[in-house]
């Protein structure tokens, strides 16, 4: 028994465990390449078509449901009031900001009459709220 010790310190005995540590060294590089695989990241993200921004001009109440589904559709959507009196574009204001709430979206005035919606998947950088208020004083 101390000879076979010795023999396999020196190489010189076989070991049975030998063809088992060949087999075993195969298979953890097959699980080391497939952790590899799974840190892959597509560059095109979620979103493989590109996003599209929607330009609305209501002239009734009822044209709000094909704008809201828009925004549901996570399409970014500008819609300009002007054509409109003041009462019926605060309701379509009001429903459109219950869509942004459920959606996580954004809801802003980029203009005189003009109000910019947005799903969570859009991101707006800087303020042109001032600039309409100067306007006016």
């Amino acid at each position: 028994m101390a000879f076979e010790k010795i023999g396999r310190f020196f190489g010189l005995a076989e070991d049975d465990d030998f063809e088992n540590d060949g087999y075993q060294a195969e298979g953890a590089m097959q699980n080391a390449s497939l952790n590899q695989s799974n840190k892959v990241v597509s560059i095109n993200g979620k979103y493989s078509q590109p996003q599209k921004i929607n330009l609305f001009e209501p002239r009734i109440y009822s044209d709000v449901k094909d704008i809201a589904t828009h925004l549901l559709q996570n399409q970014a959507i500008v819609v300009n009031f002007q054509k409109m009196d003041e009462v019926q574009s605060k309701r379509i204001v009001d429903f459109l900001s219950g869509t942004v709430f459920a959606i996580n979206g954004t809801i802003q005035r980029i203009g005189d009459n003009i109000f910019l919606c947005t799903p969570n998947s859009f991101t707006v950088e800087g303020n042109m709220a001032d600039n309409i208020f100067e306007k006016f004083e």
